[in-house]
């Protein structure tokens, strides 16, 4: 397994740039997810890895060796395509055995190669069955035993999910963490899917529409602790409230216009721009805010606000609350059965709650 360093990269199409001085390092044997919006320039850079695109300038490296010229069949790198790219008329065998067939490794060997990767992907029961008589899940492990069988350095995923259902992709992407932590591959996930990302990274990357790279950190450093206000809102639903930064002793607070002060805490990193008197941004999970219609004593934060809307998704109630200044703030429940919960309906007037240690000040 080997890590993949990107220095200074830059790749453009008929003069616009896609990504530009890009500098990125993936650890060996983690399983790295890149995070952005289409357009971003995750396949680019995926293609860049993989040798399918070449640098404009900048160079790549594949653990010490760079690899930024170098052939794609002479880098170990494997990518598994969005649409598998499995051949229609081969059998899983021969699908799975077709780069050990053409590089002539002898039949016997090639056998025990195969059914081994499809015992690592759970499918080898279905060695000799055509492509058409496979599910979508089947099919995407059989593209992931192609990929897997010369043992490369670093797996590439380029969406592999996405042309399966939810309850299947949820499924799948356990399969996929169980699958890198047994191989201890370098594996590398290109969505735009925050839960798909969310759920498989070690650590991921979010790009934004220019193709910068705004954040990079565990899951729980994104969600968490976001460091614009383009992974708050993009990486989950965050509410963002325009204000001021007030200062008071070692103590924080945000003066919102409409609405009064509130307090926070500082930034854990990367406050260089917070003074007293500027312009910041405050933002907090739908999920941090209580939400009822009887005033409360023990949290740092209040305001009162009216029911506008409520969407029920099963797991949870989302309730959209318009504040005295306009501002709609969101606001998620989980629903547990076992415990009755307030009744709180269209019109209401609620009081909305969060603690301070739940906000997160974001520069303007």
């Amino acid at each position: 397994m080997s890590g993949i360093r990107l220095e200074n990269v830059t790749k453009s199409f008929n003069g616009e740039p896609i990504v530009e001085r890009l500098n990125l390092s993936i650890r060996s044997g983690e399983f790295f997810a890149l995070l952005g919006p289409s357009g971003s320039g995750k396949t680019t850079l995926l293609r860049l890895i993989a040798g399918f695109e070449v640098v404009d300038s900048g160079r790549i490296f594949l653990e010490d060796h760079e690899i930024t010229h170098t052939p794609i069949y002479l880098r170990r790198i494997n990518t598994v395509f969005q649409h598998y790219a499995l051949f229609p008329h081969l059998n899983v065998f021969d699908n799975v055995a077709y780069s050990l067939s053409i590089a002539r490794v002898p039949k016997s060997e090639i056998k025990q190669r195969v059914i081994k990767a499809l015992q690592t992907v759970h499918l080898e029961k279905h060695v000799y069955k055509s492509i058409h008589q496979l599910s979508g899940g089947q099919q995407q492990r059989v593209a992931l035993a192609r990929a897997i069988i010369n043992k490369p350095d670093v797996l590439l995923l380029d969406e592999p999910l996405a042309a399966l259902d939810m309850s299947l992709r949820e499924k799948m992407l356990v399969e996929l963490v169980d699958l890198q932590s047994s191989l201890k591959t370098t594996f590398v996930y290109i969505t735009h899917d925050q839960f798909e990302a969310l759920t498989v990274a070690d650590r991921m990357a979010i790009m934004n529409a220019d193709g910068e790279i705004e954040q990079i950190g565990t899951p729980k450093e994104i969600y968490e602790f976001p460091l614009t206000s383009f992974v708050a809102t993009f990486v989950g639903t965050s509410n963002i409230l325009h204000g001021r930064a007030l200062f008071d002793n070692a103590n924080v607070r945000v003066a919102v216009y409409g609405l009064g002060e509130f307090e926070t805490i500082m930034p854990k990193a990367g406050a260089d721009w917070l003074h007293h008197g500027h312009d910041v941004l405050m933002s907090i999970r739908p999920e941090k805010v209580e939400i009822s219609k009887q005033p409360l004593q023990e949290f740092s934060n209040h305001c009162v606000g009216t029911v506008i809307s409520i969407i029920y998704n099963g797991r949870s109630t989302v309730y959209h609350v318009r504040l005295a200044n306009g501002f709609v703030m969101h606001v998620f429940e989980q629903n547990k059965e076992h415990f009755p919960q307030e009744v709180i309906d269209y019109d209401d007037q609620v009081h909305l709650y969060w603690q301070k240690e739940n906000v997160i000040l974001l520069e303007r």
